[in-house]
Formats: structure tokens, sequence, C-alpha cells
């Protein structure tokens, strides 16, 4: 008995081939995105910093006599060095400050700026910010939440800071106790919203305030705990795909042939 001949099975689509493989101009693009992504980051990263070191520099070394400072021995300049003399100098400081003897100077002088009208508001704001990031004690932009905003059903990353004063919280409407938080926009996250909501209306989120910035300067393509290498295809495949979309809305329209 002849068995019946099977037709051929067709092979996966996965193995066959691209009927429109990409050029060489489309390949050397997405390469170029891609560097671009990954050195980007970290090109701005070195500016900021190399740009921080020497800001402070020509801002300390006004302060350092000639017969301290490197240059007078060496024939460049050394970066970094007025860095290092003022953290010694705020070391210096805030170990002073913490015997007697320094906290009666700063009473002193927070009592001289205290009885000038236009200084004593300007140093007092500023001394409750540096006090509320820098002394550990706060809890300002630690926790990070969700609510629902612009409308029921659209939820935002919000940074959670502390609770309203006495005067707000009294004229706030209902029982509930309130939350202060802070809406960053994207993909800029310094600029955003601050307001005033129920603290029932919070969903805490275990996330860190980093990867919530990430998250809102991505626009939600880099995800907290996302493989590096995932987090730039993604980025590069976004950049191709906005191309191609571009590129398809220029060109014409295939003409309509009349049948008669």
């Amino acid at each position: 008995m002849n068995r019946e001949e099977l037709p051929p099975t067709a092979p996966p689509e996965e193995l066959l081939p691209d009927a429109h493989p990409p050029g060489l101009m489309a390949r050397f693009r997405n390469y170029f995105l891609t560097g671009l992504i990954v050195a980007g980051p970290v090109a701005i990263t070195l500016y900021l910093t190399w740009w921080f070191v020497n800001w402070v520099d020509n801002l300390v070394r006004p302060f350092v006599p000639t017969v301290y400072r490197p240059e007078t021995y060496l024939p460049f300049g050394l970066p970094g060095s007025g860095l290092i003399v003022a953290v010694v100098a705020l070391t210096l400081l805030g170990f002073l400050t913490a015997n007697l003897i320094g906290r009666t100077l700063v009473d002193l002088g927070e009592r001289l700026l205290g009885r000038m009208p236009v200084v004593r508001a300007i140093y007092r704001g500023l001394k409750q910010v540096f006090e509320t990031l820098f002394s550990g004690k706060g809890s300002s932009f630690r926790k990070v939440g969700l609510v629902e905003f612009p409308s029921p059903g659209m939820w935002s990353i919000v940074l959670i800071s502390q609770s309203p004063s006495v005067n707000i919280a009294a004229v706030l409407p209902g029982q509930e106790e309130h939350i202060s938080v802070f809406l960053p926009c994207a993909p800029n996250p310094t600029t955003g919203f601050f307001f005033y909501v129920p603290k029932s209306k919070i969903v805490e989120v275990d996330m860190s305030t980093e990867d919530a910035a990430t998250l809102i300067m991505s626009a939600g393509v880099v995800q907290p705990g996302s493989d590096p290498q995932k987090r730039n295809a993604a980025l590069a495949g976004m950049a191709n795909a906005a191309r191609v979309a571009n590129s398809a809305a220029l060109q014409p329209a295939p003409a309509k042939v009349k049948v008669e």
C-alpha cells in the first residue's frame, strides 16, 4: 500500500527571510541612534560634573591665598582643588557650629538677619528648604505615589511631601488628613504641579524617587528594573518607528485608477 504523499510543510514565519531587508542607510541610522542613546547620558553627566567642579573652583579660588593654590607651583591648574577646599571648609564650619560657641555665633547672626526686612524672608525660606532637604529628619520627596489626575481613571506619579501646616489644614475642606504632593511633568521633572490631596486618595508605590524621575523623563519608555540593553533597544525602536511614520506620511498617496 502506497503512503499518500504529504504536501511540504511550510517553514515557520520567523524562519522566512525578510521580504524587505533594511538597507545600508537604515542600518547606519539605527546604529547611530543606538550609540547616541548610550553615549548621550554619559556625555551630559560628565559635562555637568565638569561644569560644577569648575564653578566651585572659580567661586572658592578668590578666598584661597596665592601661596596655597596648586597653579602657583604647577604649570597647569588642578581641577577640583577648590571643591576639596569647599568640602573641608563646610565640614569645619559644621564642626564649629556643633559646640556652644558656634551655636551662639549662629544665633547672633540669625538675630541680625532677622532685623532686615527683605533679607529676613529670603533667609528663613532658604533655611527651611535646606533643613528639609539635607538634614535627613524630614520625609519630603522620599516616597512615590499615584493620584487620579487629570481626570478619574487616569493616574499620575507624584512625589509625596509633608502634611500641610496648621493654618492651611484648618481651611481645607473635609475632616480627612491631607498630604502635600508634587506632580512632575514629562520630560522635565523639575517643573510640575504642587497641590494638597486627601491621604486616602494617594496610592503609595514601592519605587525610589530616582526611578520615578527616570520614568517621567523617558515618558514611560524606561521602566524601573528593566534591562539596560532592552531599554536602549526600546529607545532605538521608538526613534526608528517615528522615522518610518514620518517618512510614510511624506510619501504621496497612490493614484486611483478609474475602471470603465
